[in-house]
């Protein structure tokens, strides 16, 4: 595979994220130059302190001067509650609903995200009509997708603001490279707090997470290994959980970039959902991600305040804008916004910009089924995820592969 342009910087500050995973597998609190941190095994039996001394050791203590005054002798007890311990595998955490159980059943009826009347339209017009153009189309896309890596590519999906849609274009990405790509995807969740990539993506039940695999992860371990830690998805993914759903949870940068270089081994395409900007997890990971998702409602607040975050981008590097995708949300029917004016002022600076109608399955939170999906959002969520591809290969700008928003995609499934 060629080198993309910003490949010697993206090795660099992958790189200084290597040291991450030593400190992550200190002790908390340890000091790393004392001797008991060294040497863990000099400490791992406090009982040692309080045996009878020896006669050479008494003699030796005689003719020293004696001390200001005396020392009152450690008890076996008080000296092994005072000794360091040495570190042990974490306590393996309980498995916690994804749902309450008293909001189990209240979701009411699934709809699709297509009408009755659409759906037989479009079976119609595939009996009546050539599909030439609409098979050129998904090839294409199809292509795009399944290009071939040497290496694992990581994708950042964030947003400026709260409700934009970024974990349910996450799950629609995560769901799309499943379903075309052979070799593994990992979705990783890394907005703790009040996350819903579980929810999206199936799961019912969290047990490991982020933080948690932090303080396992080993270069030893192999794929089956890391995969017990996991939560399969639709199509054959995994999933790693940000948290169990408590408020508070924080995910700090160090324990992101160990979870991040220890499992880019493991998996050829890996999406994050992140918080939304401008938390310093996402900052990071939209740094050291080979593409990124910028996800705005389909408003012109949105659009404006996404500019912002860009012109922010591409103050960074060169090589940011090149390889950042846009999508515009209509989360409501009645979003209004003219797509082509936006995009035109989104894509200054190398930015690709691309749509994501409204579903009413989407739109009813809950699982992403991609069975219930519109075959407009299945097309867009193709389009999104091979154009996605195309820029995390720095391969985008040169090839203009991936169709724009209102060329025919691919069918999801």
């Amino acid at each position: 595979m060629a080198q993309s342009a910003h490949g010697d910087w993206q090795h660099t500050v992958l790189g200084e994220l290597g040291g991450a995973a030593e400190r992550a597998s200190r002790p908390a609190g340890a000091d790393p130059h004392s001797e008991s941190s060294a040497h863990p095994e000099s400490s791992a039996h406090p009982e040692s302190s309080a045996r009878p001394e020896s006669s050479g050791a008494a003699e030796r203590e005689a003719a020293q001067p004696p001390p200001a005054a005396p020392t009152e002798p450690v008890p076996p007890q008080r000296a092994s509650a005072a000794a360091p311990h040495r570190a042990g595998p974490p306590p393996t955490p309980v498995s916690v609903p994804v749902v309450a159980p008293q909001l189990a059943g209240t979701e009411g009826r699934t709809r699709h995200g297509d009408t009755l009347a659409r759906r037989a339209g479009l079976v119609l017009r595939r009996l009546v009509t050539a599909a030439a153009k609409d098979t050129a189309a998904a090839t294409e896309t199809a292509q795009a997708i399944q290009q071939p890596i040497t290496t694992g590519r990581q994708m950042a999906v964030t947003s400026i603001r709260g409700g934009a849609g970024k974990s349910t274009v996450a799950a629609l990405l995560a769901l799309t490279f499943a379903h075309y790509r052979t070799d593994p995807v990992l979705a990783v969740e890394a907005d703790p707090a009040l996350g819903t990539l579980p929810r999206r993506l199936g799961a019912t039940e969290v047990r490991w997470s982020c933080g948690d695999l932090a303080r396992i992860v080993d270069p030893s371990l192999q794929i089956t290994d890391v995969t017990g830690y996991l939560l399969p998805f639709a199509g054959g993914g995994w999933l790693l959980p940000g948290s169990q759903g408590s408020v508070g949870v924080q995910l700090d940068v160090d324990t992101y970039r160990v979870v991040m270089t220890s499992l880019r081994r493991y998996f050829g395409t890996t999406l994050v959902d992140c918080e939304t900007l401008p938390a310093e997890v996402a900052r990071t990971a939209l740094t050291t991600t080979q593409a990124r998702v910028l996800v705005s409602p389909a408003t012109v607040e949105g659009v404006a305040a996404t500019r912002t975050v860009l012109d922010w981008l591409g103050g960074l590097h060169r090589s940011m804008l090149p390889t950042t995708v846009v999508v515009l949300n209509r989360t409501s029917p009645d979003m209004t916004l003219d797509e082509t004016a936006a995009a035109g002022h989104l894509e200054a600076g190398g930015a690709r910009v691309l749509a994501l109608p409204y579903d009413r399955h989407l739109a009813a939170g809950g699982e992403v089924r991609t069975g219930l999906l519109g075959q407009a959002t299945r097309e867009a969520a193709a389009r999104v995820a091979a154009t996605l591809m195309d820029r995390a290969m720095s391969r985008g700008a040169r090839t203009g592969r991936a169709p724009g928003p209102g060329t025919p995609g691919a069918d999801g499934r």
